[in-house]
């Protein structure tokens, strides 16, 4: 086999990191589990992982552990050596479950398996082509052309018990107040839309603000659009969030600023847009350009969502309540394509500012 045919064409941290792949995403293994051989891999350490995760999953309908594959790699009594190099490649492995480039490492792999299956496609058809027997030709062909697309056809009820109550099911990013994450079993899920809602002046973009600042502090990349201040003047207030210094004052301590943003394990993308000159389709194109150049969101913030560009007129107010309608379940979709929390706020109307609770009537 050449090294066109396997996977050692790419090296050998591309292989390590299909292995972190099968190890951590439940769904690509599932995609692969029939066009992924381990022979496709250039030495016996990731050949025996490979096959322990396959088969395993066969078996099980779940990613083999690493407690799983220790237990398994304790029956090799007799090649120390194997032993040893399986270690290395494991926690390579391991280490890389935080690498940006995953997705990328899944869309190549897939592509390669398939590319795989049409080459055998092709050489079995011979036959097929000497005798004229076109259909079996574009059946097999057809086959092969299939392989790897998402085989996940749902949540199966009454076999995938343990999944539902994994802590992955609902991975949650907090918020800085802690009566909130009680209230929210946690903070605000992946693939979740969250609203604050409140009167004229009463602090929305703050608790944005406030939501975002705790979310890079604790290492998550935060993309923050602005549909009201500009770029900058939100920066500034982030600022003053992060530092505890008053909005005023923060001139007069540009040095303390900066040593505190150093300091920072996450990072933050402010991004202003006119009002209604953008809508969910638009923060979309937004957020692939950012992902492309390497910036991958844990948490997006659109301050606010009543500001987003719609598609119908406004010339009354029914239209206007369809369209903020539309909106909103655009916001909670975008949320799952990029299968992290998206928070964002909603005024409510004048009256609601004699109201200690807002409800339905005042939004």
């Amino acid at each position: 086999m050449s090294s066109v045919d396997t996977l050692s064409y790419f090296g050998y941290k591309f292989q390590v990191k299909v292995i972190t792949c099968l190890l951590t995403d439940r769904i690509f293994l599932q995609q692969v589990g029939d066009i992924l051989h381990p022979t496709y891999f250039e030495n016996k350490a990731n050949e025996w992982i490979v096959n322990q995760i396959l088969s395993y999953s066969n078996e099980y309908k779940a990613c083999a552990t690493l407690e799983v594959l220790k237990f398994r790699l304790s029956e090799i009594l007799d090649d120390a050596l194997l032993k040893a190099e399986i270690v290395e490649h494991l926690k390579d492995a391991w280490q890389s479950t935080t690498a940006d480039d995953l997705p990328f490492i899944k869309e190549k792999v897939i592509e390669f398996c398939r590319n795989q299956e049409i080459k055998k496609a092709i050489f079995a058809s011979a036959d097929y082509l000497k005798s004229g027997n076109y259909d079996s030709i574009k059946i097999i062909i057809d086959k092969a052309m299939k392989v790897g697309l998402d085989v996940n056809i749902g949540h199966d009820y009454n076999s995938e018990i343990d999944i539902r109550y994994t802590e992955s099911v609902r991975d949650v990013k907090p918020t800085p107040w802690d009566v909130v994450n009680e209230l929210m079993q946690g903070g605000l899920g992946k693939g979740e839309l969250g609203c604050i809602v409140a009167g004229p002046g009463a602090g929305k973009s703050w608790c944005l603000i406030n939501i975002g600042a705790y979310a890079i502090q604790h290492g998550l990349n935060v993309l923050h659009y602005t549909l009201e201040l500009n770029d900058a003047y939100v920066g500034l207030r982030y600022d003053s969030v992060l530092t505890g210094i008053v909005n005023q004052n923060l001139k007069y301590h540009i040095d303390e600023i900066k040593q505190q943003i150093g300091k920072l394990t996450g990072k933050l993308l402010v991004k202003y847009y006119p009002s209604r000159t953008v809508g969910v389709n638009g923060l979309k194109a937004h957020i692939e350009k950012c992902i492309m150049t390497g910036f991958k969101p844990d948490l997006i913030i659109v301050d606010y969502g009543d500001l987003l560009q719609g598609a119908s007129s406004r010339n009354s107010d029914e239209k206007r309540h369809a369209e903020m309608e539309t909106i909103y379940e655009d916001l909670r979709g975008m949320a799952g394509i990029y299968n992290c929390p998206v928070w964002t706020a909603s005024q409510s109307n004048r009256s609601s500012l004699e109201a200690n609770i807002i409800e339905a009537d005042k939004i």
